[in-house]
């Protein structure tokens, strides 16, 4: 039995997926549904049983048979600013997770984040003295990466973090203003042939990786006994303005223009300027498939998906 919580969200989805492409329907869903419309994500996934977050930890105990649970579940709301929810979310919640797996000696994969590094001024090694978390979202990603650094050499089960860069792809709908800018520059350019992209989107540089990246990567850790906190992304950057062209070329034909908009007051200062995944832990750990997929076979795959199925898997 797999578990995987947030299995109906965004990047969970997509691992419940990929673990049924290789045949596994022996899954457990956990997640809370109060974005009703995720249900979509689900339609086409196998699985044997899903169970909402509030009940989850109750019914733990009673689940027999676990050989991994894949944590995906947080509050990803970079924007949020409850911290006392964020805390119980995103920390104490994974601390559970993380103390019931290592009594049971189960396989526990999580969902770090790149936004522990902050604005990147000092590198994004996967290292304490680079760690700069700005938002409430993002120090509780890093708290937990500390507490797994602090009880990890006494577990004796494999515990993996992993640091998600930019992620974009299907079934990331529900998200609304927190999903990626290819969502948004995708249905932007289908809705009005107008893009926008923030004052100075030339100089905003990121690691965009495909959400079908970031699934091969965590089948890579289920299939193999190993154990640290590792960066995924593609180990490039490329600029907004970048992913808007990229977008803009998948509309050979319609004409898509692409326009600077203010940027926003309130991400000021809460905003990361540049991210760039340094790969050297995770290339060291073994070929866990072929080069990763740039932004414009990336858009190309995505638009088709957000074109025929309104982006959802079918």
């Amino acid at each position: 039995m797999i578990i995987v919580t947030g299995g109906a969200g965004f990047i969970g989805s997509n691992i419940v997926k990929g673990l049924n492409d290789r045949g596994i329907e022996d899954i457990i869903i956990v997640d809370n549904l109060r974005h009703s419309e995720k249900h979509l994500n689900l339609n086409s996934l196998k699985f044997k049983d899903i169970l909402l977050t509030e009940d989850f930890l109750n019914k733990l105990d009673s689940i027999d048979n676990i050989s991994a649970i894949s944590h995906q579940g947080a509050c990803s709301d970079t924007m949020e600013t409850d911290g006392a929810f964020m805390m119980k979310n995103n920390y104490e919640f994974s601390k559970q997770l993380y103390n019931f797996c290592s009594r049971k000696n189960i396989k526990f994969i999580y969902a770090s984040s790149a936004s522990v590094y902050g604005n990147g001024d000092k590198g994004f090694k996967e290292e304490r003295s680079n760690e700069y978390p700005l938002n409430i979202y993002a120090y509780s990603k890093y708290l937990f990466d500390q507490y797994v650094r602090d009880n990890a050499k006494s577990s004796k089960n494999q515990i993996v973090g992993l640091r998600y860069f930019n992620v974009y792809g299907p079934q990331e709908n529900h998200k609304g203003k927190m999903a990626s800018v290819f969502f948004h520059f995708c249905n932007q350019a289908k809705e009005t042939g107008v893009i926008k992209v923030f004052e100075g989107s030339k100089n905003f540089l990121r690691d965009f990786v495909f959400v079908d990246d970031i699934v091969k990567i965590n089948l890579h850790f289920l299939d193999n006994n190993i154990s640290g906190i590792f960066n995924c992304g593609t180990g490039q950057c490329k600029s907004f303005y970048d992913a808007a062209i990229a977008i803009k070329e998948q509309f050979a034909d319609k004409e898509i223009r692409i326009e600077e908009i203010p940027f926003p007051e309130k991400l000021k200062g809460k905003y990361q300027a540049y991210t760039k995944a340094d790969l050297e832990d995770l290339r060291k750990i073994g070929k866990y498939d072929k080069e990763m997929t740039d932004i414009h076979k990336g858009a190309s795959q995505y638009l088709k998906i957000l074109t025929k199925d309104q982006g959802y898997y079918k």
